[in-house]
This record gives structure tokens, C-alpha cells and sequence, in this order.
């Protein structure tokens, strides 16, 4: 850093002003500074920094550990947030999703010495145990349960799957099929709950679930189901992957979509637009999700205070060519 400050004509108090971005620096000697730092290729020493800011300029992550479209788009968009609000990220995944293990992997993160904590708990667990933990460090769970004393970030799924299911009921169709996600998540019984709710407001009796595990596979095995009830004219599935496998169910068996069958999916994958036909769903808007946790843990931070906030993100229907009016 003396290197540095000698190089750019100015004091090592206002090299480390720069790096640590205070904003009591001017541009041009932000810029002259900038410059000596490139120029002698100087790293700062993070784990000098720590002792002195105490801040690792850390946050750590709770993820899941599979591979689904939801839980590794929320990690991504946690990461994008974290690293263009100046901070690295560790990722540490529980050996199983309940609330002991998570709280093992966050002690764990903690020992390493990070700021905060952002714990991907889209699976029911009670809150209590998270919560308690939430009042050492600064925490906070996206898709996380409602019950507890902690700073929770989610999509709307409710709403998600109303404007799914409420959609294919103004085109015309008599009842959804709705094939749901497994039990256990979050994002699965809200999107039964918006389903049911949809329903109700149109004064209609739903007709039972059909039950999937958010693979394309289960949700071949419940379109196939589907395709030899003549009643079936709209599907809503819990999620992308679980539509492809219906509108694949649904090609086998001879019925066309949506001239035979309308289908819906939630998530938006990269991939909805290119199937055939391209998917008629529910976008997530992750990017939000992720910044939306990152702002609330960072408050945590810097100000010291715990934080309690519901922070509910709205998901947006996106229409393609997967849904129409029904068969006369």
C-alpha cells in the first residue's frame, strides 16, 4: 500500500480510503490511485483487512445441493448481487434439508468468518431454530417458511399459480388439472393453494392433483393420465420440466396442443420458448430475488440491527403458443 501511495503521489490513508470505496476521495485522485494499484499489480491482503474492519467482506450460502432450475437460479442471482455489491461468496450445502443440518452448515460458514448469511431453504421446516439462529448473525432465507423471527425474500408463488390457472379459465376451459410439485417445498403447496384459489373465484369445484416429483419423467407418467380422459382440455404443471414431460405424454397419445389440450408450466426456463409448442408460463424473477437478499442482509451488516422484513417478489405470466380456447 506505501508502494502504492508513493506511486500516486498521495498518502496510504487515502489508498485505503480508495479501496474501501469511502466517498470523501476525489475522482482524479480515486483515478491516480487506480491506476498505481494496476500498475504494480497490488492485491489487498483480505485477511489483514478483516482484522482491521473486522468484516470479511463475506457472505455466505445455504444452498441446496440439487440440480433444479429454482434453487441453482436463486444461488446465481445471490452471487451476481453479492459480487457487484463488493463481496465474495462461500457456498456450503447441509447433508439434508432439515433445520439441523442447516444450521450445522451455517455454523460452519460462520467459522469461516463470514458478514451474513443467505440460506436457500425452499423445504417446510417450522422457522424456529433458523429464526434463533438469525438473532447471531445477520440472516436471511429466500423461499423460507413464514413462521419464525427472521428476514425472509420469495417469488409470490400464490399469485404465480393463480394467474396460471386463472388465465386458462378465461380462455374458456371448464376445470385446470393441476400436476403439483412433491410435498415438502414451499413453491409446491402454494401453487396448489393458487390453483385452488383460482378456481373458487370462478365458482368451479377443482378437479384432484396429480402428484409429481418436478421431473419431466413424473410429469409424463401424469400426462399420459391426462391424455385418456376426454374431460382434460387445460393442464397447469408445477413447473417447466414436469410440462415438458405432459406436452410429451400428450404427443404420444395423439392430442395436440392446445388444440386438444392447453398446457401451463412455471418457471421460464431458457428452454420454454423452444418446446413444442413453446410453453405458455410463469416467469420467477431471480435477478430480484437475489438483489432483493443481498440488500436486506447488507442493511443487517452495516447497521447492526436484526431484521424481521417479508419481502414478496410478483412472478409474471409470459403467454406462447402452449394455451388457446377450448375444442367446440
Amino acid at each position: 500500500m506505501t508502494d502504492v501511495a508513493r506511486l500516486a503521489g498521495v498518502s496510504h490513508q487515502t489508498v485505503s480510503r480508495v479501496i474501501n470505496g469511502h466517498p470523501n476521495v476525489t475522482e482524479a485522485t480515486r483515478t491516480k490511485v487506480h491506476q498505481a494499484i494496476s500498475e504494480l499489480g497490488y492485491r489487498p491482503n483480505t485477511a489483514a483487512r478483516a482484522l482491521v474492519t473486522g468484516r470479511s467482506k463475506t457472505i455466505g450460502i445455504v444452498g441446496t445441493g440439487n440440480a433444479l432450475y429454482g434453487p441453482v437460479s436463486t444461488l446465481y442471482s445471490v452471487e451476481y448481487a453479492a459480487r457487484h455489491a463488493g463481496y465474495s461468496v462461500v457456498v456450503g450445502v447441509p447433508t439434508s434439508f432439515d433445520e439441523a443440518a442447516i444450521i450445522t452448515c451455517v455454523r460452519r460458514l460462520q467459522k469461516q468468518g463470514v458478514d451474513g448469511v443467505v440460506v436457500i431453504a425452499p423445504l417446510r421446516t417450522d422457522g424456529g431454530d433458523i429464526a434463533d439462529l438469525a438473532g447471531e448473525l445477520p440472516l436471511v432465507a429466500v423461499e423460507g417458511s413464514p413462521a419464525g423471527d427472521l428476514a425472509v425474500v420469495s417469488v409470490d408463488q400464490i399469485a404465480g399459480a393463480r394467474a396460471a390457472t386463472s388465465h386458462l379459465l378465461s380462455l374458456g376451459h371448464s376445470a385446470v388439472w393441476h400436476v403439483a410439485g412433491p410435498l415438502g417445498w414451499y413453491e409446491a403447496g402454494d401453487r396448489v393453494t393458487g390453483w385452488r384459489l383460482a378456481h373458487e373465484e370462478a365458482g368451479i369445484e377443482p378437479p384432484p392433483t396429480l402428484s409429481g416429483d418436478w421431473t419431466a419423467k413424473s410429469g409424463f407418467r401424469a400426462g399420459s393420465e391426462l391424455a385418456v380422459d376426454a374431460d382434460v382440455t387445460a393442464v397447469f404443471a408445477g413447473n417447466d420440466s414436469m410440462a415438458l414431460g405432459v406436452l410429451r405424454a400428450l404427443n404420444v397419445h395423439g392430442k395436440r396442443v392446445p388444440q386438444d389440450v392447453s398446457v401451463v408450466g412455471f418457471d421460464d426456463v431458457p428452454d420454454a420458448e423452444f418446446f413444442s409448442p413453446p410453453l405458455t408460463t410463469i416467469r420467477q424473477e431471480f435477478t430480484d430475488v437475489g438483489v432483493r437478499s443481498v440488500e436486506i442482509l447488507l442493511d443487517q451488516i452495516d447497521t447492526g440491527n436484526r431484521s424481521t422484513r417479508r419481502s414478496s417478489i410478483e412472478p409474471t405470466l409470459v403467454i406462447r403458443s402452449s394455451t388457446g380456447t377450448p375444442r367446440a
